[in-house]
């Protein structure tokens, strides 16, 4: 990789982490979808995807965790971007992640992390390579105990997990925050939303609060290594794993297997 290589010295590009399940890459389409939807944000080039499905093929015959990373490429120093861009492909594959056991059957702690979220409503949504605000809530705490922390902006909206999508379920509803001002849209964040609608629940985007979070009957986090994660204690706010989190996690695994 070039050392003047653009996502190198700008963080100017997208990535995706998806998981591979004996050769088969879980929930192709809407890493697919979000993958090309981040590109035309930074308006680079999306890749082929016939060619970039043989790559993850290639690095993950098996049981694996893939990352796909797209950079602008080599240019000069300066922020302007090169008329001409090639960019750069790494498609890389790391072995599945280790949790407990229980965090899946039992639930997770999590807690309110301190950093607060910058707004920039061009980027909302994309998962681009600078992720500094992640990595420095991230390290907020060393306790093995807890799985997660949940960030939110300025102005005390709720938005996301340092590395997860939340939803709560209040009142028999489903609500996930709305990611129009910053935040990640996650590809297993927009399958649980399809996943649901075909089970005829509704699940709206909208601002949270932390009384929100707080006054929810069940909340619950999602990315594409963890699948699901039922939340059973925020800070001191102690809940029940619910029905509908352990639906969800149904929900997928009868996606993954149909696939």
């Amino acid at each position: 990789m070039p050392a003047l290589d653009r996502g190198l010295a700008l963080g100017d590009g997208v990535f995706r982490t998806l998981r591979v399940r004996s050769g088969r890459a879980l929930n192709w389409s809407w890493h697919w979808a979000r993958l090309t939807a981040d590109c035309e944000k930074l308006r680079l080039p999306a890749p082929d995807e016939a060619t970039l499905r043989s790559e993850v093929a290639r690095v993950a015959p098996g049981d694996a965790v893939v990352k796909a990373t797209i950079t602008r490429g080599e240019a000069g120093r300066g922020y302007a971007a090169p008329t001409a861009v090639r960019t750069t492909r790494i498609v890389s594959a790391h072995p599945p992640p280790e949790h407990p056991a229980e965090w899946a059957e039992a639930g997770v702690r999590v807690r309110r992390c301190h950093l607060v979220l910058a707004q920039q409503p061009r980027l909302a949504g994309a998962k681009t390579l600078n992720r500094l605000e992640n990595v420095l809530a991230r390290s907020e705490w060393d306790d093995p105990a807890i799985a997660e922390g949940l960030l939110a902006d300025a102005e005390g909206r709720v938005i996301e997990g340092t590395m997860s999508n939340l939803f709560i379920a209040a009142g028999g509803r489903v609500f996930t925050p709305d990611l129009g001002r910053c935040g990640v849209i996650g590809a297993q964040r927009e399958r649980v939303r399809e996943l649901l609608r075909h089970e005829k629940v509704h699940c709206e985007e909208r601002n949270l609060r932390w009384t929100d979070v707080l006054a929810a009957g069940e909340i619950f986090l999602t990315n594409s290594l963890i699948g699901v994660w039922a939340v059973r204690q925020v800070d001191e706010r102690a809940y029940a794993p619910g029905p509908i989190a352990a639906r969800v996690r149904e929900l997928i695994e009868r996606d993954d297997a149909a696939a």
